[in-house]
């Protein structure tokens, strides 16, 4: 059953993870004997992560790079194959959110950064490993959508759209690559306490709000995403393509009546 979940010889690249869920993630992976890369904009941040994998007896390199940026992320990935050799797992876990409030008040500019982030972001890292996947026989591919990208949230519609735009992204490259042996695949988290969504839980009335729509009454911890990573980057998920899975804590079915 081990051998399932087993990442031993196999490269991974994780990016936003210099906190939160992206280094949950990446340490996991680490943890299942995987060699990390993990990236974010600031080369520090990584460095703190690479060192905690690699004093746990893991492989962890820390490159720093904006997946904004197409010659930033064509660095990163030859790096990581001159450093390891290859690329067998892709995390796309980078995000941003610069606008809150209703999408008629959203300038041109928090669109267009959105979008550039959360989605052209991840098809860079996406156009930049295949290459690499194809070549050692194939690959896994996870991109971290949202519940946002589900279920419509207050304030944070053009997020929604973007997270939208992933989970359609996945199931398009999903049908495109499946002849390659890449699987490609989604999680939506629900609400994670993280600093990303600290705006949230750190208002009483707002994180009450919440957790009133959220049948186990609380938020995930990222360690809580961090298993179904392991899931989807592992053998145990070669018939799994193509697909968004929830962790939410059961919000997307869940009730107020169900207490």
């Amino acid at each position: 059953m081990a051998a399932l979940f087993d990442l031993k010889g196999k490269v991974a690249i994780v990016t936003g993870a210099s906190r939160g869920i992206g280094e949950a993630i990446a340490v996991t992976l680490a943890e299942a004997g995987a060699s990390v890369v993990v990236s974010s904009r600031k080369q520090e941040n990584v460095e703190t992560v690479a060192a905690r994998i690699r004093e746990i007896g893991g492989a962890a390199t820390a490159l720093a790079a904006h997946t904004g940026d197409a010659a930033a992320v064509t660095t990163l990935v030859e790096a990581t194959i001159t450093t390891y050799g290859g690329v067998d797992i892709l995390v796309n876990n980078a995000a941003t959110n610069p606008h809150f409030g209703p999408v008629l008040t959203a300038e041109e500019s928090h669109w267009d950064k959105t979008f550039d982030v959360n989605v052209k972001g991840y098809l860079r890292m996406i156009k930049a490993c295949v290459p690499a996947m194809q070549a050692r026989g194939g690959g896994k591919i996870i991109n971290m959508a949202s519940i946002a990208g589900k279920i419509p949230q207050p304030g944070m519609g053009v997020y929604c759209v973007t997270k939208a735009g992933v989970i359609m992204l996945t199931e398009v490259l999903a049908a495109e690559l499946a002849s390659l042996n890449i699987q490609v695949n989604a999680i939506a988290p629900g609400f994670v306490k993280t600093k990303f969504s600290a705006a949230i839980w750190s208002n009483q009335a707002m994180n009450a709000a919440v957790l009133a729509g959220i049948p186990q009454q609380r938020m995930a911890e990222p360690e809580e995403i961090a298993g179904i990573a392991l899931y989807l980057a592992s053998p145990a998920s070669s018939f799994t393509t193509g697909a968004t899975i929830l962790v939410d804590g059961g919000q997307a079915i869940g009730s107020p009546l169900y207490k």
